[in-house]
């Protein structure tokens, strides 16, 4: 596996390549994402994965600092899955200079959910996100990106980017991997202490019963049914931001007359001191 840091060695690297397959990563990988890398392989010419702990993404009072970085061991791992080149920019690599031009998704898709509990995540998800195809796509006819589903929102968002630019880039989702007892794999996990990686099943427990609550009741009683979620999971010691049943079109509550629309289910809470998210679509 080559590995390079700058845009340009980048560039040169993918010189002799037409049609990339591309996973993103903040690195401390984990399943899920080994599981993109295996996606990607059979789909392009040259298998690309990027590690970069993005600051834009992260408000003052966030993670940045204490993220985990585990460098040698992401290395090992996209060695072992086949991965091709890894891209793996210091910041003064992506951005030599203050990033005063962004990309700004539009309010009603990017300012719910994920984006009204973290102001300004998907500016900064968008604009690297731009930064990392400019680098890894420039001057090729078509190319992959493999995102996961459970980053739902975030998905959306960079599929509508990709449509709305005419990038040559098609999104390829890729379904969340879980653990033996259900819980989604993140690596923000590892934080949890053993009791709290015990309880925090709970969380995708929540957004199922609540998927299954909605569909036996119906659409009506979506709003009382999501609050009742919401003090179920308070009430096991959580602090919830959301648990929402949404349209999948748009991620906008849907009311009676979506019946039969595709529906999802999407949660994020606190417990103890880790932010975990998770969806379900039903």
């Amino acid at each position: 596996m080559n590995i390079v840091h700058s845009i340009t060695d980048l560039r040169a690297a993918l010189a002799p390549f037409q049609r990339p397959a591309f996973v993103a990563t903040m690195g401390n990988l984990h399943d899920g994402h080994i599981a993109l890398v295996d996606k990607a392989k059979p789909l392009g010419d040259v298998t690309v994965a990027s590690i970069f702990v993005n600051r834009l993404q992260f408000a003052p009072h966030e993670d940045f600092d204490s993220y985990p970085r585990t460098w040698e061991a992401d290395c090992e791992r996209l060695r072992a899955a086949g991965c091709d080149l890894l891209f793996a920019p210091r910041e003064t690599d992506l951005y030599p200079e203050p990033q005063t031009y962004k990309v700004h998704p539009p309010a009603e898709l990017a300012d719910i959910l994920e984006g009204h509990f973290r102001p300004g995540f998907f500016v900064g998800v968008s604009t690297v996100v731009m930064k990392l195809f400019s680098s890894v796509f420039a001057g090729k006819p078509e190319g992959f990106a493999m995102f996961g589903k459970k980053d739902y929102q975030q998905l959306m968002i960079v599929q509508r980017m990709v449509q709305q630019f005419a990038l040559p880039i098609k999104i390829v989702p890729g379904e969340t991997l879980r653990a033996a007892d259900g819980l989604a794999l993140s690596s923000r996990n590892g934080y949890l202490t053993a009791t709290e990686r015990s309880e925090a099943v709970s969380l995708s427990r929540a957004l199922q019963a609540l998927g299954q609550a909605v569909q036996a009741q119906g659409l009506a009683r979506r709003e009382m049914l999501e609050e009742q979620a919401m003090v179920a999971l308070a009430a096991r010691g959580w602090t919830p931001d959301y648990l929402s049943v949404r349209r999948r079109s748009d991620l906008l509550p849907p009311d009676s007359a979506d019946a039969g629309t595709p529906l999802v289910v999407l949660g994020a809470a606190r417990l103890g001191t880790t932010r975990l998210i998770d969806n379900l679509e039903i």
